[in-house]
């Protein structure tokens, strides 16, 4: 069993540089390109990028996973194509460059599921929530440092100098994915049709249908256009930087807490229901800020929703589903999620160019209370949680 936890803390130790080279740069990605007079249009479809790019390859990913069981080479690739594009970042500077960099971290980050389905094989079916829980707070710890780090070094090194850390973490993370090795012996391959009966999962398909509201809302205000806002009301580079930080703070601190007994507490219904409407609060106050210091103090919000939200959405979305098809599974929930990071900020940037940014964020903020009350529809029919 030691020998075990020592091989997941390997992992763990991968995730955390996986997802800095993923997010160092993504604090000041929009102001960035707000400042080259990159349109908001076109900023929506770069943001957008990173999604479908997962959108399309994370279910056969899955099914791949599962036929090979060979889940080290997906992570390999994985780190190693975070590198590459940030390589493209550094020499290609414009939209363009940002918009090629962001579909090849989208196909790093398809890469996930193998990341999430080797980590909970580490660990008995009865502890799963904690080990979901774990290893996202892993990789929200690896965004917070990235945050920390841009903040820090933003206004010395430019957009150039981050993206080169981000090149250095991904090869770090690489030359560690190599090292890994598996907790037991490899499971025969499962035949794909028993592979794809994963779709008839009705539970599986509700709580991915919710995390792609969860990660969508996030991926378009938190990731992006709030440090817009933020920057509107004449916050400096490190005010942004200094945003991003506490919204990632909250997430490691809130995904620690998801992990443990005092979370238990209270019933996974109650922190969904509350985190989705606290989610909407935020869409509906951001906008409305007239000054920074009031959204800095709201990035706690999106801060639950990441920690404690997303973990219980994917913990219950696996809740139940055998091993044998476990990475099958894992894709087509983190395919489904996909799209919302995908058609969020597109949408977003759409009714920005139209109406308002404030009117974009009130749609979200709608948005995330119709979660709230068709999770809450349900629990009292029981249609898709048994």
């Amino acid at each position: 069993m030691k020998k075990t936890t020592k091989k997941s803390y390997l992992l763990l130790i991968i995730v955390i540089f996986f997802w800095y080279a993923q997010y160092v740069y993504i604090p000041f990605q929009t102001p960035y390109l707000i400042g080259i007079h990159v349109s908001v249009n076109m900023i929506g479809i770069i943001m957008g990028a990173y999604g479908i790019s997962q959108f399309i390859l994370r279910f056969p990913m899955g099914i791949l996973a599962d036929i090979k069981q060979r889940h080290k080479i997906f992570i390999v690739t994985g780190c190693a194509l975070t590198a590459l594009a940030s390589i493209v970042r550094v020499f290609f500077t414009d939209g363009m460059g940002f918009l090629v960099g962001n579909i090849i971290s989208g196909f790093a980050s398809a890469t996930w599921i193998s990341f999430m389905v080797l980590f909970l094989s580490f660990y008995p079916k009865s502890q799963r929530t904690v080990a979901t829980c774990r290893i996202i707070m892993a990789n929200n710890l690896g965004m917070f440092l990235a945050f920390l780090s841009s903040t820090l070094l933003f206004e010395y090194g430019g957009m150039v100098f981050i993206c080169v850390l981000s090149v250095i973490s991904g090869v770090v993370a690489t030359g560690l994915a190599l090292g890994l090795s598996y907790p037991h012996k490899l499971a025969k391959p499962t035949p794909v049709r028993l592979l794809l009966t994963v779709f008839s999962n009705r539970k599986l398909l509700f709580f991915a249908f919710l995390a792609l509201i969860q990660q969508g809302i996030q991926m378009s205000t938190t990731m992006s256009f709030t440090n817009q806002i933020i920057k509107g009301l004449g916050a400096s580079a490190f005010v942004i930087g200094l945003s991003s930080l506490i919204y990632m703070l909250s997430s490691v601190c809130f995904a620690k807490i998801g992990s443990s007994p005092l979370c238990n507490k209270f019933c996974k219904a109650t922190w969904i229901t509350l985190s989705f409407v606290l989610l909407a609060a935020y869409c509906f106050f951001v906008p409305m800020a007239t000054t920074f210091w009031l959204i800095l103090g709201l990035q706690i919000i999106p801060g639950i929703s990441t920690g404690i939200l997303f973990s219980f959405l994917t913990a219950e979305a696996m809740q139940g589903v055998s091993r044998s098809v476990n990475s099958t599974a894992m894709g087509l929930f983190q395919a489904i999620y996909a799209i919302g990071m995908t058609l969020f900020p597109i949408v977003v940037g759409y009714l920005s160019k139209i109406y308002s940014l404030g009117f974009a964020y009130a749609v979200l903020g709608g948005i995330a209370l119709f979660a709230s009350g068709l999770y809450l529809v349900s629990l009292k029919t029981s249609a898709v949680l048994d």
